[in-house]
């Protein structure tokens, strides 16, 4: 597959989310945006750590009084003449609850060409709403409008749940235009584009697809002087379970060479090694240092194109 533009719709993609049914399963929504695009292929790469945040107001039959707890406790408020206790009653004489939501998002790729940067980034947010605590603590009870919202030490109750999970567009990134952007202005190579730029042409870019094991994430962060900066980072969704590879005092030649095959092949591909050592992840910085010594020495058993990443690697080392 060679590289080519995706016509893929921000708007496209949040219809097709509004379109699945509430309950259903990742497959369908993965199913329905690869009839979007029938000729890129499609996988969910990575569904991320829980998360939650506020949610609305329910009474204790479960009926809906409010989708969003701010703008019901500011409107109340107000309604209730900018009189605290007033709304404090009117909330326990309810028995109000507060909803909260939890989610995780989801990472889908969709992949549009063979090299490392070729593929667009879907996140969609997967978030369930449920039970979270009593709106008000009679025997606490808040001091003002924002304790009441997001208490430090709530009323906790039972959680149940409202309803199914739903899906909701959150943002996607063609990886290749966004790390043009990244480089533009980044000093220097930023170490993502050289992490994707040594797999390009090493034997692991020859015989695997990067985004099938690694993902290109935008972050956002706070510089020095408040000012928001945006970055990215490279994340590894490897599902199956890989050794720590980290002593290895003494090998060399065969006895080295096997213990990198072996991690090789459980990872599905060839100088996996290398990779997961520029992340810091599993394997030792060591194992560059001794591989260069034996390959500048009696031992051979690199392919040329990966001496070359390895020995770029040792004369500037970076990570990511």
């Amino acid at each position: 597959m060679t590289e080519a533009k995706l016509n893929l719709a921000g708007q496209d993609i949040t219809d097709c989310c509004k379109k699945v049914i509430p309950g259903q399963t990742d497959d369908l929504l993965l199913s329905k945006l690869q009839a979007l695009v029938p000729d890129y292929p499609i996988h969910l790469a990575l569904t991320g750590d829980e998360w939650y945040k506020l949610g609305g107001v329910v009474d204790m039959n479960g009926s809906r009084i409010a989708n969003d707890i701010i703008e019901w406790a500011e409107r109340t408020y107000l309604e209730c003449g900018q009189n605290l206790q007033t709304l404090i009653d009117h909330a326990l004489e309810l028995q109000l609850i507060a909803t909260r939501q939890t989610g995780k998002t989801l990472y889908i790729v969709v992949q549009t060409g063979d090299k490392a940067e070729d593929f667009t980034l879907i996140e969609i947010d997967k978030t369930h709403e449920v039970s979270d605590r009593m709106l008000i603590d009679e025997t606490n009870p808040p001091a003002d409008l924002e304790e009441l919202i997001d208490p430090i030490q709530p009323f906790c109750i039972e959680s149940y749940g409202f309803g199914h999970s739903r899906y909701t567009y959150r943002r996607k990134t063609d990886v290749r235009l966004f790390m043009e952007v990244i480089n533009e202005r980044h000093p220097g190579e930023h170490p993502v584009q050289r992490f994707m730029d040594d797999w390009n042409r090493s034997s692991a870019g020859q015989k695997h697809r990067m985004s099938d094991d690694w993902i290109i994430r935008p972050y956002r962060h706070t510089g020095r002087f408040g000012e928001q900066i945006v970055n990215v980072e490279i994340v590894n969704t490897h599902k199956n379970h890989l050794p720590h590879l980290e002593d290895f005092a003494g090998k060399k030649g065969s006895s080295l060479s096997n213990v990198l095959s072996r991690f090789d092949r459980q990872a599905g591909y060839p100088f996996a090694w290398f990779f997961y050592m520029l992340k810091g992840k599993l394997v030792s910085t060591h194992s560059a240092e001794s591989v260069y010594k034996d390959i500048s020495g009696d031992f051979a058993y690199l392919p040329e194109r990966d001496e070359a990443v390895l020995r770029d690697w040792i004369s500037t080392p970076y990570n990511v």
